[in-house]
């Protein structure tokens, strides 16, 4: 049986350490997560590359999608509000999903129900579908006797989550349209239009001008080298994912999109939305402090922010407060750190965390609103290039036929 290190969280916030033997990683979670500890890291010790049973705590690769989720969570909601039994409405699920990962992940579920296990435990064996948040939230339901509503705030949660990426894909859709459209026109005109030219000025025994013959030269490059291109790009798209795969890698990857123009900003606090809500309704149900930190920055999806805000959870656990934690990760506004300062004081962090999540998402979508206006500045700089380039490279030679004619 493989042996696998841990890293994990006491309810203190202690930091443990140790090995376990165990089938695979999920089950090493749920032994930590059963003795009252939050995995932080668990991988294989056989080798230094974490094996593929290494946890994530994502979404991606072959799993399902938050809108699958969401409908699962909702399906839940109704039918436990409406006091079916949980083994009778998961069978019910089981029967009418129609992706085979999530009907083999219900059949796993059942069959832990049927042994003996709960909810929360059962589901956090596969974490590949259920995400620790999401999980930690169905256990503090069954704790309270309120299954229903968490998983009304878990559907409630997610659909905000996807609105919000939905509303950045939709707003950056028209652009990529345009620059996808102008590449082509361009690759176009550089491998078909242009050698005509060449022909031409060729026959009558004059030089195509300086800039078209660069464009040609990049033109015959790509047409003589074009396998050699493709396996270098394919080379770099493998070298990419498995560099970013990387710690370090990622860390980077998370932090230029922070940084990127315009959309950078949008990311940023889409990042903080989810920090903010995961973490109010996770402390809000009655979650360790800790734990729901650790939790909420595991679930972030974004390295780069989810180290700024293992600051704030180590400032926790030496002692200092929330807000002072807060500022030293570096991570939040002034005025949302008063927001925190003032939950503070009045002992409702939760309900002021809600306020700075919507607070947020106000900004969101005021800023998504207006995301195509702001982006016209930068594609008309980028258009305005490439359209400079394809004067340079076909008027310039129609500019100088006549002189070419008279001179033949």
């Amino acid at each position: 049986m493989p042996r696998f290190r841990y890293q994990a969280r006491s309810a203190a916030g202690a930091l443990l350490e140790g090995t376990m033997e165990a089938v695979n990683a999920a089950l090493v979670a749920d032994q930590l997560l059963a003795n009252g500890s939050t995995p932080v890291r668990i991988a294989e010790e056989s080798g230094n590359t974490p094996s593929p049973s290494v946890l994530t705590w994502q979404f991606g690769g072959r799993r399902i999608n938050s809108a699958d989720l969401i409908l699962f969570c909702r399906q839940m909601y109704s039918l436990t509000r409406a006091g079916v039994p949980l083994l009778r409405a998961l069978r019910g699920m089981t029967e009418s999903a129609c992706k085979p990962i999530m009907v083999e992940t219900l059949q796993a579920v059942l069959e832990d129900l049927e042994g003996g296990r709960d909810l929360s435990g059962a589901m956090r064996r596969h974490p590949g579908v259920f995400p620790p948040l999401v999980v930690n939230m169905i256990q503090v339901g069954e704790s309270s006797g309120r299954l229903d509503t968490s998983f009304s705030e878990v559907a409630t949660y997610l659909t905000r989550e996807k609105q919000t990426a939905d509303q950045i894909r939709a707003a950056l859709r028209y652009p990529t349209f345009v620059l996808v459209a102008i590449s082509v026109a361009i690759a176009i005109i550089t491998l078909f239009v242009i050698p005509a030219f060449e022909k031409l000025f060729r026959g009558h025994g004059a030089q195509l001008p300086l800039p078209t013959r660069a464009i040609l030269g990049i033109s015959n490059f790509a047409v003589s080298w074009w396998w050699a291109i493709l396996i270098a790009l394919v080379a770099g798209f493998f070298s990419w994912r498995a560099w970013v795969r990387t710690e370090r890698g990622a860390m980077v990857r998370d932090r230029f999109k922070l940084r990127l123009p315009v959309v950078g900003s949008i990311i940023h606090r889409a990042v903080l939305v989810r920090f903010a809500r995961g973490f109010a309704m996770g402390y809000g149900a009655g979650m360790p402090l800790i734990q729901s930190l650790t939790l909420t920055a595991q679930a972030v999806g974004n390295s780069y922010v989810q180290q700024r805000l293992g600051k704030l959870r180590r400032g926790v656990e030496h002692g200092d407060t929330l807000t002072r934690s807060a500022a030293a990760s570096e991570m939040f506004t002034p005025l949302v750190l008063q927001m925190l300062a003032v939950g503070e004081e009045a002992g409702s962090v939760d309900t002021m965390l809600l306020e700075i999540s919507d607070f947020y998402e106000r900004g969101i979508e005021y800023d998504i609103s207006r995301l195509s206006s702001a982006i016209e500045p930068i594609l008309i700089v980028i258009i305005g290039a490439m359209v400079l380039v394809l004067a340079l490279g076909v008027f310039l030679p129609m500019w100088n036929m006549a002189s070419v004619m008279r001179g033949g």
